[in-house]
This record gives structure tokens, sequence and C-alpha cells, in this order.
């Protein structure tokens, strides 16, 4: 009979995570005494790395989005009518 795979809640690789960041606490070490593959625990520490990209991260809001859009389309405008007055009188 095969075991399945272990599943491990985020609060666990959380605090296992914090005590390697934290307390320096070697990766061996903690693997070997929560009994994890160092294989998961670098993958967690990837997924919360890629997770944190996204937290701090500065999205814009849609109102910011829209000023934007609609700045550059008048700025567009504006040169799109210096360059036909130029053409007319050239």
């Amino acid at each position: 009979m095969t075991k399945g795979r272990k599943k491990y809640t985020a609060e666990f690789k959380v605090q296992i995570l914090r005590e390697h960041l934290e307390n320096q606490i070697p990766v061996g070490k903690l693997c070997e005494e929560n009994k994890i593959n160092p294989n998961s625990f670098y993958q967690w520490k990837k997924e919360i790395f890629q997770g944190a990209l996204t937290t701090f991260s500065k999205a814009k809001s849609p109102v910011q989005q829209n000023d934007k859009i609609t700045h550059l389309e008048e700025k567009l405008k504006y040169k799109d009518s210096i360059i036909n007055i130029i053409e007319y009188y050239s």
C-alpha cells in the first residue's frame, strides 16, 4: 500500500518559512525536524516570493488609469493637430 502525499496547511508553511527567514534556522535542520522534503521547502519559498511581487506592486485603480488614458488621448490629439498644421503650410 502506497502513502499519499502529505498535505501541509498554509499556516504550517508560513511558520516554517518564518523560522528560516527570521530566525535564520538552516533549511536542512528545519526539514529534518519537521520531516519535510527540502524540495518542498524551496517550492514554498519560491511561491511566497512570487506572491510578494503581487502584494508589493502598486496596481493603479481604474479611475487613475482612465485619467491617464484621457490625458494621453488629449496629448495625442494636440500633437495630431500640430502635425496637420505643419502639413498644411508645407
